[in-house]
This record gives C-alpha cells, sequence and structure tokens, in this order.
C-alpha cells in the first residue's frame, strides 16, 4: 500500500478543506480526483507530497508518517515520486536536456553517462528525442507537459501526482498526455493520481475516482454520465459551465469547474 489515510483534516492555514479523509491507495493504480473549484483537490495533493502539513489523524505515504514527518526528511519522500504541474515549471533558461540534467543532479545522480543515457531513455518513452537540444518557448504547451513527464518519471518513481496536467491543452492532446501516464502506469508499476477537470477523460480512460465535495473525500464506485451531457470541451454547456452529471444515483452540479484554482 503507497497511501493510508485515515480520519485525516486538511487545512489551507486555519481553514478546513477536507475533513475526515479516510482513503488508500495501492501500487499500479490510475486515480482520478474531481469536484468544482476550491473543493480541495489540490490541498489533498499537497498534503502527499508534504507542501501541506498534517496534524490530525493518520497518514502513511510510501512508509512515511505524514503526520510525524519533519521538513529535513521531505527530500528523502520527494526522491520517491514524480510530481506533474499544469503550467509544467520547466526552467525556461536552458534546454530540455539541462532540465533533466539539473534533476537528476540535484536528486544525487553523479556519473556522466548514467546521466546521458537516463535522459535519453525518458525522452525516448514520452516520444521526444529529437527535442533534446530546445529550450521550453520552442515547444507547443503539448510538448512542454511530455518534458515534464519525462522529468517526473527520471528516478522511476513509484508513485506520480499530476495536478490537472491537461488543463491547458486542447482535447487530442489531452488524450495523448493520458494514454501516456497510462503506459507509464504499466511500464514502471507506478501509481497515477490525477486531479482533473475534463470528466470525460473518466469514461475513456477508466480509473478510481474520488470526488471533493462538501468538505469530504468519497471514492465513487459506480458511475455513468447524463446521455445528454456532451463530453466536449471538458463538459461545458454555453455559458462555460459544466452540466449535470450523474453518479450513484445522485445529480452532482459541478459548477464553473474549469475555472483557474
Amino acid at each position: 500500500m503507497l497511501i493510508n489515510y485515515k480520519n485525516v483534516n486538511v487545512y489551507q492555514e486555519v481553514q478546513e478543506v477536507l475533513s475526515d479523509v479516510t482513503f488508500c491507495i495501492n501500487e499500479g493504480e490510475f486515480v482520478y480526483i474531481i469536484g468544482k473549484v476550491g473543493s480541495g483537490k489540490s490541498s489533498l495533493l499537497k498534503t502527499i507530497y508534504g507542501e501541506l502539513p498534517l496534524n490530525e489523524g493518520e497518514a502513511v505515504v510510501m512508509d512515511h508518517n505524514m503526520v510525524e514527518l519533519k521538513n529535513k526528511h521531505l527530500p528523502e519522500l520527494r526522491r520517491k515520486l514524480g510530481i506533474i504541474f499544469q503550467d509544467f515549471q520547466l526552467l525556461t533558461d536552458r534546454n530540455v536536456e539541462a532540465n533533466l540534467k539539473f534533476v537528476l543532479k540535484a536528486t544525487g545522480w553523479k556519473d556522466k553517462n548514467e546521466i546521458e543515457e537516463r535522459i535519453q531513455q525518458v525522452l525516448q518513452l514520452v516520444g521526444m528525442e529529437t527535442k533534446g537540444y530546445k529550450l521550453p518557448s520552442e515547444l507547443s504547451g503539448g510538448e512542454q507537459q511530455r518534458i515534464a513527464i519525462a522529468r517526473a518519471i527520471l528516478n522511476r518513481p513509484q508513485l506520480i501526482l499530476a495536478d490537472e496536467p491537461t488543463g491547458n491543452l486542447d482535447m487530442e492532446t489531452s488524450n495523448k498526455i493520458t494514454e501516456l501516464l497510462r503506459r507509464i502506469v504499466k511500464e514502471y508499476n507506478s501509481t497515477v493520481i490525477m486531479i482533473t477537470h475534463n470528466l470525460s477523460m473518466l469514461e475513456k480512460y477508466p480509473g478510481r475516482v474520488f470526488l471533493c465535495k462538501d468538505h469530504k473525500l468519497n471514492e465513487i464506485k459506480d458511475y455513468k454520465f447524463n446521455p445528454e451531457t456532451s463530453v466536449d470541451e471538458n463538459v461545458k454547456d454555453e455559458n462555460n459551465t459544466v452540466k449535470k452529471e450523474e453518479i450513484n444515483d445522485d445529480i452532482i452540479i459541478l459548477e464553473d469547474i474549469n475555472e483557474t484554482k
């Protein structure tokens, strides 16, 4: 078991955003977290990699007790996981290979040949083996996200956390990025936890689904979409509002779900 939370409360400063969170995640799983803006999705992800501290409940991430974990031990945890952001967060003053080399050196790699070999391996896996010399500004959004994924898997992480990795991409590119992440799950037996507002992904690429709503996190095991609801354009209607979805025989309205957090 990679992640085990029991009765965890999640706070942003003094405000409680999620209460009594209990869930577990195993190796090799593909997990979605959905919910409307401000429901606690990103806050939950931040507790997993130690950006937000936990003080209540029990939380274990890859054998690290997150309630008792000291800041000095955070690098050890983060070497075991990869993080993918919506805005890529690549270093703009250096090319792709230099971006990847920076991460490897920062995480303890020293042998030059091993570094070069690993960079070529991940670039090939994400289909970017001919782009190593380019600056991030010379790449499309989809290409930059592929490089961000390559960076995330450099150290063969057990766990990949993806915070809206397709949020700034068109539908076709979003599908390709999601397919790439699913292939990585198979290649490395890694686990991916992915925040998404693109609800059509849940049908195209099934996985476990957790919903943040009303300060609670619940797993949705039996869900279906309203057949009258389009799954294109992130399931938005003409008013830029997500339409109704049927989940567990309940009608859940996720309004303005595609706004920036």
